[in-house]
């Protein structure tokens, strides 16, 4: 509690000195499991697998852990399909929403450091914001109440929907076109992509440096995530998502900003980012802690919403920390299994919104985490 007071800021409208902090690289511990554990986890998963059928039409990257060792790895399908170009281990996708824990993670150490206060309010970093009574906060746990960009620059004439947007159109957007919020400031909880990419643009206006290329230096880099990074419009390649029938997925305005998805990773690169949590190389404890607690807690649910993080409790008090991402024909799930320490990653390239059942499925692989017999180990 002390730490996060002494992180507040009272100026909302202080001038913002930018500060390029770069994190030195970091050693993560060499995982371990007993060669039986990881037999029998692989076994089990494979048998699983087979069963289900779920890999019929699986195009994408499987990944498995536990302690942060491999247990199960899968890949299949097609980076380009056109050219039959098979993807790999190596063939980062994009991740869509499950990089907002990472633009979080940005801006918390920068709580950290005393440069960001999680009750500032949004005036400080953009002068003249419209909306009173935001915060950093209410960014960072989707209580904002703001409008989702995505939706109204669609409908709007105002932006032609081919044209690519920027993270500072959508800002000027806000300050500009009068658009009205969807709920008044900390009311509900109101999952909204706009929060994210303010929340990287803050990164920008504190840091001085452009996000793509904080995330590289502060996050990437560190971690040893070789294949990780974000796209920015000036990208002159990159992977594409396709549709059911493997017709390429048009891009549209939306498709410019970053902090609410445009990372594209590996589910290699997305362990070492798990690991780094283990071994407390991301934040303290207690900015982790404090991440990782429910903030939306108007009505008893077993899901909810922390700092950048899904929430699910488990029968047993087992703790999910996990987020999905979905954006044109990429699918994500990435899912920390805590009691357990195992890790379910899954990222496709052509859209299969049976990714989000099938991973929660495998979280059985490691214990009962549905109240059911767990399938995975029948």
């Amino acid at each position: 509690m002390l730490l996060l007071a002494s992180c507040q800021s009272g100026a909302n409208n202080a001038r913002i000195e930018p500060v390029d902090s770069v994190e030195q690289a970091v050693d993560l511990p060499t995982p371990t499991l007993p060669e039986e554990t990881k037999r029998r986890l692989h076994d089990n998963i494979d048998a699983f697998m087979k069963r289900t059928g779920f890999l019929k039409n699986f195009s994408g990257s499987i990944l498995i852990a536990k302690n942060g060792v491999p247990v199960y790895e899968y890949y299949q399908g097609f980076r380009d399909f056109k050219t039959k170009d098979s993807l790999s281990a190596e063939t980062p996708l994009q991740i869509a929403s499950t990089s907002k824990p990472f633009t979080a993670a940005a801006v918390l150490q920068l709580v950290e450091k005393g440069q960001v206060g999680l009750d500032d309010h949004l005036s400080k970093y953009f002068p003249g914001f419209p909306y009173p009574g935001v915060t950093v906060r209410t960014l960072l746990n989707h209580r904002s109440g703001l409008p989702n960009y995505i939706n109204y620059m669609d409908r709007d004439k105002r932006w032609e929907r081919r044209r690519m947007a920027t993270n500072e159109d959508v800002i000027q957007s806000l300050l500009t076109w009068n658009i009205p919020r969807a709920y008044r400031p900390n009311a509900a909880f109101n999952y909204c992509n706009t929060n994210y990419v303010l929340l990287a643009s803050i990164v920008e206006k504190v840091t001085g440096v452009p996000f793509p290329q904080y995330m590289k230096k502060n996050f990437f880099d560190r971690f040893g995530m070789t294949n990780t990074y974000v796209k920015t419009l000036q990208d002159p390649s990159f992977n594409q998502s396709f549709d059911r029938y493997w017709r390429p997925w048009d891009l549209d305005f939306s498709d410019g900003p970053y902090g609410d998805k445009n990372m594209y990773s590996t589910p290699r690169d997305l362990l070492k980012w798990d690991q780094a949590w283990y071994a407390g190389k991301v934040l303290s404890k207690a900015m982790a802690d404090s991440a990782f607690t429910p903030n939306s807690n108007e009505r008893p649910s077993l899901h909810n919403y922390g700092l950048g993080w899904r929430l699910l409790k488990a029968p047993n008090d087992k703790q999910v920390i996990y987020h999905n991402g979905h954006w044109h024909g990429f699918n994500s799930a990435f899912a920390r299994l805590v009691h357990e320490q195992g890790t379910v990653i899954i990222l496709s390239n052509k859209f299969n919104p049976a990714v989000y059942p099938f991973a929660r499925a495998l979280y059985n692989a490691f214990g009962n985490y549905d109240g059911r017999q767990p399938e995975a180990e029948e």
